[in-house]
C-alpha cells in the first residue's frame, strides 16, 4: 500500500515548527529529519523515513538554499515524487526570494489573508499579478513532474507574522486543508 505524502519546498526551522504543527493538526506526521538549507538527505533515504511514519498523510520538507538550477532538495523531491510506494497528495510550493528566480506553475494560491485565489503570491504572501505561477528555491522541477495539485504559499511560518506558530499558522493550514480537501483521501477538519 502506498503511503500518502505532501510535499514542501521549504525547509528551514519556521517551516518545520509550523509543519509539525499542522501534521498533528490532521493527524499526520512530519518527517524533521528532512529539514535542512539545503536538503541533507538523499531521495532514497527520504523514503525510507517516510516508510517509517506511524500516521498520515506524511509531510516532507525539501530545500535547495538557493542553489541555482536543481539543487540536493529538488533532486530528491524528484526521487520522491517518482517512488512506486508513494502518493502524492499536492505540494505546498513556497515563494521566495531567488537569485535565480525560478518559478512554477500552480493550481491554487493562499495569500497572507487566507484567500485563495489563482492569481501568484510572493515571499510575504502578498498577491500578485501573474496568474498561476510563483517565484521560488525548490519549485523550478515541479513543472516536469505529476502532480495532482501544487499550492502557492509565502513563506511558511512568516509572512509578516500573519502565518506565525502561536496564532496555529492559519495560511499553511489552509493550504494544507485545500490539497486534503482535493485528494479527497480525508475528511476536512
Amino acid at each position: 500500500m502506498k503511503t500518502k505524502v505532501i510535499l514542501i519546498t521549504d525547509g528551514d526551522e519556521y517551516a518545520l515548527q509550523t509543519i509539525q504543527l499542522i501534521a498533528k493538526e490532521f493527524g499526520g506526521r512530519c518527517i524533521s529529519q528532512s529539514k535542512g538549507n539545503p536538503t541533507k538527505f538523499t531521495g532514497y533515504e527520504i523514503v525510507k523515513l517516510i516508510k517509517k511514519a506511524k500516521s498520515e498523510p506524511v509531510f516532507v520538507l525539501f530545500d535547495d538554499s538557493g542553489c541555482l538550477g536543481e539543487g540536493p532538495g529538488e533532486r530528491a523531491l524528484e526521487y520522491v515524487i517518482k517512488h512506486e510506494d508513494i502518493q502524492i497528495l499536492g505540494v505546498l510550493a513556497v515563494a521566495s526570494r531567488t537569485h535565480n528566480q525560478e518559478w512554477t506553475k500552480v493550481d491554487y494560491t493562499v495569500d497572507r489573508y487566507c484567500k485563495v485565489s489563482k492569481l501568484g503570491v510572493d515571499k510575504e504572501g502578498i498577491q500578485e499579478l501573474e496568474y498561476g505561477r510563483i517565484s521560488g528555491d525548490t519549485v523550478y522541477i515541479l513543472d516536469s513532474l505529476d502532480v495532482p495539485i501544487i499550492v502557492g504559499i509565502g513563506d511558511i511560518g512568516k509572512m509578516g507574522g500573519y502565518d506565525d506558530v502561536k496564532k496555529g499558522s492559519p495560511v499553511t493550514k489552509k493550504a494544507i486543508k485545500l490539497i486534503l480537501e482535493r485528494s479527497g483521501d480525508f475528511e476536512k477538519k
